[in-house]
C-alpha cells in the first residue's frame, strides 16, 4: 500500500471523519516529506519517512517534551508500519521567516531581537530537562561523542573540502580533527543537545517561539546549541546582537547551574567552529554533490561566520593543518565567486484593484497576477481596519484559514516552476502581484508569504513592494 494512502488512512482513523484536501508542503533540506490535511473539522500535518529510527526519535522526544510543558508540536496518531504519522500544525512562519521580511540591510528590528531573547530560556529548558531523557531512542547516536564529531568533520572534509577543491594533507589534518575533538570533549556533556537550533526550526505561533526537528537530539555540551542558533549562516546576526544574547543566555543559564563564563567561552568558540564546518558539509552535500544550487547561497555567510571566529576566538589547542585549511576556505576564489553570482529578481509586489495592476518596467513582461479577493477579508471587521498584512493580528487571522492556506500552497507550486526554470535559464527578473480591494490586507500578508518562501528555498533576489502601504506613508 502506497505510503500517502496510509497517511489517508491514519487520518480518516483519528479525525473519524473523511478528508476533504491534502497538499504536499514545499520540501526542506531534510528528506522526510509533509502533507497538510483537511476534514471537515480537523486539520493536521501529515509526515512521512521512511527512516523508522529518526521517526520513533521524533516522536519519543516530541511527547517528553510536551510532558515538560516545551512548545514543541503534539503527535496525534502513528502508523503501526512507523513511517509515517500526524502532528500538530504549527503554521508557516518560522524565525527566519520572520526575520527575512522585517529586516532592513543589516539591522535587526527590536521586536525580531526581543523574539531571539524569549527563545534563550526556552533553550536552556531543553537542554536542562532533556537530561532525563531516554536516549535508547536517540538518532544515530545517544550523545554528540567524538564518533559523532568525527562523523561531521570528514563531511566537512568529503563534501566541502575535497569538492570546493580546497587542497589539504590528509594525515595531519586527520592529527589536528583528533587533537580538535579531544579538546571539545574536555568539557561537560551530558545535556540534551538539541544538534539543530537555528532559525528555520523555531516557529512563530501567536507571536511566541515552539520548536521543531530535534529528532537528531542527543547528548552533548551546552555550547553547541546557542552556537548553533548565533551563527546560524543566513540568519546573518550582526556581531553585536551575537553578544548581546550570548551574555543573556549565560545570565539565564547561571539561573540554573554555576557557570565559569571564561571557560565556557573558551570551548564555545570551538562549538562554533564545529557547527560552521558541519553546516558547510551540508552546503557542500547538497550544492555541490546533489546540485540543489540554492544551498551555495548559503557559503558566503558562513564565510563571514568562519572569518569572525578565525580572527575573534583563540582556542587553548593547536591546529595548525586545520588552520591552514580553513584560511583557505575563506580566501578561496572558487567560494568568493559563489557569492558574487548573478541572482534572478523576483519583484513581488501588492496593490489594490482600484488603482489597476502595477507595470513591469523590467521590460520582460510576464510573470504572474494573484488575486486575493476570495479569501477571507479581514478589512471587514473593526479591530483589523489599521492594520495591514505585516501585522501579528492580521497573520494569525489568516493563517487560521483554511482557504488561505490551500490558496498559498498551489501560488507557491505554480511560482517555483517559473523560478526552477528562470534560473536553470539565466533569466534575471520574474515579477508576481498580489492584488485585493484596499491592497492592505490579503494582498500584503500573501506577498510577504511568498517572498519569505522563495528567500528559504532559492538563490534569488527579492524586491518587494507594498504599494498601497507606501503610499499611505509617502502622504503622511
Amino acid at each position: 500500500m502506497p505510503i500517502t494512502t496510509r497517511l489517508i488512512i491514519l487520518f480518516e482513523q483519528w479525525a473519524d471523519e473523511k478528508l476533504i484536501t491534502i497538499s504536499q508542503l514545499p520540501p526542506s533540506g531534510s528528506y522526510r516529506t509533509y502533507f497538510r490535511i483537511t476534514g471537515k473539522t480537523q486539520s493536521v500535518l501529515g509526515a512521512v519517512n521512511c527512516d523508522i529510527k529518526e521517526n520513533r526519535a521524533f516522536i519519543e522526544y516530541s511527547r517528553f517534551f510536551r510532558k515538560k510543558g516545551l512548545p514543541v508540536p503534539e503527535v496525534y496518531a502513528v502508523d503501526e508500519s512507523l513511517k509515517c504519522y500526524l502532528l500538530e500544525d504549527l503554521g508557516n512562519t518560522t524565525l527566519f521567516d520572520r526575520l527575512s521580511i522585517l529586516r532592513t540591510g543589516s539591522e535587526l528590528p527590536s521586536q525580531i531581537v526581543d523574539f531571539y531573547h524569549s527563545v534563550l530560556p526556552q533553550l536552556i529548558r531543553f537542554q536542562i530537562e532533556g537530561r532525563s531523557l531516554d536516549f535508547l531512542a536517540a538518532y544515530p547516536r545517544a550523545k554528540f561523542d567524538k564518533q559523532s564529531m568525527m562523523w561531521d568533520l570528514h563531511y566537512f572534509k568529503y563534501y566541502f573540502l575535497k569538492l570546493a577543491q580546497i587542497p589539504f594533507d590528509e594525515q595531519l589534518l586527520e592529527d589536528d580533527f583528533n587533537r580538535f575533538t579531544d579538546f571539545l570533549l574536555e568539557t561537560d556533556t551530558d545535556y540534551f543537545l538539541y544538534r539543530d537550533f537555528q532559525s528555520r526550526n523555531i516557529m512563530v505561533v501567536d507571536g511566541k517561539p515552539a520548536f521543531i526537528d530535534y529528532q537528531g537530539g542527543r547528548k552533548g555540551a551546552l555550547q553547541y546549541d546557542i552556537a548553533s542558533l548565533l551563527f546560524d549562516a543566513k540568519a546573518d546576526l550582526p556581531n553585536e546582537i551575537r553578544e548581546e544574547l550570548f551574555n543573556a543566555y549565560i545570565s539565564e543559564l547561571k539561573k540554573h547551574i554555576a557557570v565559569d563564563e571564561s571557560k565556557f567561552k573558551e570551548y564555545y568558540y570551538g562549538y562554533v567552529l564545529i557547527r560552521i564546518m558541519q553546516a558547510m558539509g551540508a552546503y557542500g552535500f547538497r550544492g555541490f554533490y546533489e546540485k540543489k544550487t540554492h544551498f551555495l547561497k548559503s557559503i558566503p555567510f558562513a564565510l563571514q561566520n568562519l572569518r569572525f571566529v578565525l580572527n575573534n576566538a583563540s582556542l587553548p589547542v593547536e591546529l595548525p593543518a586545520l588552520k591552514g585549511v580553513l584560511t583557505a576556505v575563506i580566501n578561496s576564489g572558487k567560494l568568493i565567486q559563489i557569492a558574487s553570482e548573478p541572482e534572478l529578481c523576483v519583484t513581488i509586489t501588492s496593490f489594490s484593484y482600484k488603482r489597476g495592476i502595477p507595470v513591469d518596467y523590467s521590460g520582460h513582461g510576464g510573470g504572474f497576477v494573484f488575486d486575493c479577493r476570495s479569501l477571507p477579508n479581514p478589512g471587514k471587521y473593526a479591530e483589523y481596519k489599521t492594520k495591514t498584512g505585516k501585522d501579528a493580528e492580521v497573520i494569525a487571522f489568516l493563517e487560521k484559514e483554511q482557504e488561505v492556506k490551500s490558496f498559498l500552497t498551489n501560488v507557491f507550486a505554480i511560482v517555483e516552476q517559473s523560478v526552477n526554470k528562470y534560473i536553470k535559464r539565466s533569466f534575471k527578473h520574474l515579477m508576481v502581484s498580489f492584488g485585493c480591494t484596499g491592497g492592505q490586507h490579503r494582498s500584503v500578508y500573501s506577498a510577504e508569504q511568498l517572498a519569505a518562501h522563495l528567500s528559504k528555498k532559492f538563490p534569488v533576489q527579492i524586491k518587494l513592494n507594498h504599494v498601497e502601504l507606501e503610499m499611505a506613508e509617502n502622504t503622511k
